[in-house]
């Protein structure tokens, strides 16, 4: 999916490259939705992947109209639009027969989406590298997951992408996830690398040390009279590991 933004120009240019260079043969198609938003230059994707000789499609539907419409005054319209985006690029994908649908979330993308779910939303849930649609029909890749804004921001400047702004959501303030983005750049501004450090925690889930029962059997635990006993020295050495048996 080709938004116009920083993040997808990058993935394509990645994507590009490794094709290039991949032990695998696979396709690419670019994949644009004209959400018909006003001030929306039609040239501007297409003169771009016609330099670069990259096959493309431009999908149009008025999603603009329709949050505009249906989401109250004061809400955020990303929520929907990205549902709106995500059925038209799963729909195109199905009649094309393409096998993978690639999109541009980055890693602070991924820490973002964290909070937003755990502060709005009372679950623990972001968004994965690979992931296979509810209906099990799609696989959705995301090339960029381990690549920091910062980073991407970088290369954009050097590259000179020819950005399209997004002026639905631009044109909203005080977004919740805007809010995160804050919150985030203020703990990485006084402690550098902490948007790393929660990004790598996603990779190193204990499922025994939170409190989801249907990641964990804790009912089923019990003491184990046999473990080894350990000193004091040893727990603050750390290595005194717990031992826990599960009945069955």
């Amino acid at each position: 999916c080709l938004s116009g933004g920083k993040d997808s120009y990058a993935m394509l240019e990645i994507l590009l490259a490794l094709r290039a260079k991949a032990p695998v043969s696979f396709e690419l198609i670019a994949v644009h939705l004209d959400q018909k938003q006003p001030g929306y230059d039609p040239t501007i994707l297409p003169t771009y992947l016609q330099q670069l000789g990259v096959p493309f499609h431009i999908l149009e539907q008025d999603t603009y109209s329709v949050v505009q419409r249906v989401v109250p005054e004061g809400k955020t319209y990303c929520g929907l639009c990205s549902r709106l985006r995500r059925g038209a690029l799963y729909a195109f994908a199905e009649q094309q027969g393409m096998t993978k649908i690639a999109l541009g979330h980055h890693r602070d993308d991924i820490v973002e989406t964290l909070f937003l779910n755990l502060f709005h939303g009372s679950r623990m849930a972001a968004m994965p590298p690979k992931l296979r649609s509810d209906d099990g029909r799609h696989v959705v890749i995301r090339p960029l997951a381990y690549v920091s804004e910062q980073d991407l921001q970088a290369h954009a400047d050097a590259a000179g992408y020819p950005i399209m702004p997004c002026n639905l959501c631009g044109s909203q303030e005080n977004l919740q996830r805007q809010a995160i983005k804050g919150m985030l750049h203020d703990w990485e501004r006084r402690n550098p690398g902490r948007i790393e450090h929660i990004f790598r925690a996603l990779q190193n889930i204990r499922p025994s040390q939170l409190a989801d029962r249907d990641l964990f059997d804790f009912a089923a635990l019990s003491g184990h009279p046999e473990a080894p006993r350990h000193s004091a020295a040893d727990w603050l050495l750390g290595q005194a590991l717990p031992v826990i048996v599960q009945e069955g």
